[in-house]
């Protein structure tokens, strides 16, 4: 099984910290950011990560040949988006539609998760895209929400209408079957629109949702969090802190919310 991780932008909402190392890189505990979902992701059964790299492209390929030594069981390895500093999430996908070839997993490199997030995304029902989505009483504008016909993906943006928000999206993905040929057709299709550079991938995700079923797949109830701001790292900080202290390294355990 092969992870795509994106992570291309500086992460520039948490400088100073991110002004030399990219925000997955950043210490969170005993380990970085990147680390944490790589011990989740070999222990789910992940042989194949490749990072879609951008800021300080150096750091990060130091950081994938420290990540080989240690998970000897895994391929690391790079796609570089050279327009990062120009362009959003969106192009960085289809910079690496070639490593897109049966199935995979599509996730951010700033959302720190615990291996249940992971487990109940992969032992979903077959479907051609599934997202994890988590559901709470409140949500802010920086919230990636989503619209829900029961379990199928109808809307997902930032600016859905709050009596059409039912979840969010954590930012990971599983594509099966035919949502990886449907995806990159779907990023190339975008990559054709003159505002294409400043949109997100999930995005494209939202246009395939017409025309596609897309399982939304609940993780409530197991820990994760998104690192936009110092703020969050704190967080992120305290969370691993709060998982069990004889857990396994690969996060076979972890405290519940």
């Amino acid at each position: 099984m092969k992870a795509l991780v994106i992570g291309a932008g500086q992460g520039r909402r948490l400088l100073p910290l991110t002004e030399v190392e990219p925000k997955a890189l950043l210490p969170v505990g005993r380990q970085s950011l990147l680390e944490w979902q790589v011990d989740a992701l070999v222990n789910c059964g992940v042989d194949e990560i490749v990072f879609l790299a951008g800021f300080n492209l150096a750091a990060v390929e130091r950081s994938l040949t420290r990540c080989a030594e240690r998970w000897p069981q895994a391929a690391f390895r790079p796609v570089y988006n050279p327009f990062y500093a120009v362009a959003d999430n969106l192009a960085t996908c289809w910079m690496a539609r070639q490593e897109m070839e049966g199935d995979f997993l599509l996730l951010n490199s700033d959302t720190l998760f615990s291996q249940p997030v992971l487990e109940t995304l992969l032992a979903s029902p077959a479907a051609a895209v599934s997202l994890a989505v988590d559901h709470k009483d409140r949500y802010d504008d920086d919230d990636m929400k989503v619209e829900l016909d029961g379990k199928r993906l109808l809307d997902i943006g930032k600016t859905l209408p709050a009596e059409r928000v039912h979840g969010e999206s954590i930012g990971m993905l599983y594509f099966r079957g035919e949502g990886p040929a449907r995806f990159v057709a779907a990023l190339e299709a975008a990559m054709q629109d003159a505002q294409a550079l400043r949109q997100w991938y999930l995005s494209v995700v939202a246009s395939l949702a017409s025309e596609l079923e897309i399982q939304a797949v609940t993780i409530s109830g197991h820990d994760w969090c998104e690192i936009d701001y110092p703020v969050d790292l704190k967080a992120a900080r305290q969370m691993v802190a709060s998982w069990q202290p004889d857990a396994d390294p690969v996060l076979k355990s972890a405290r519940s919310s």
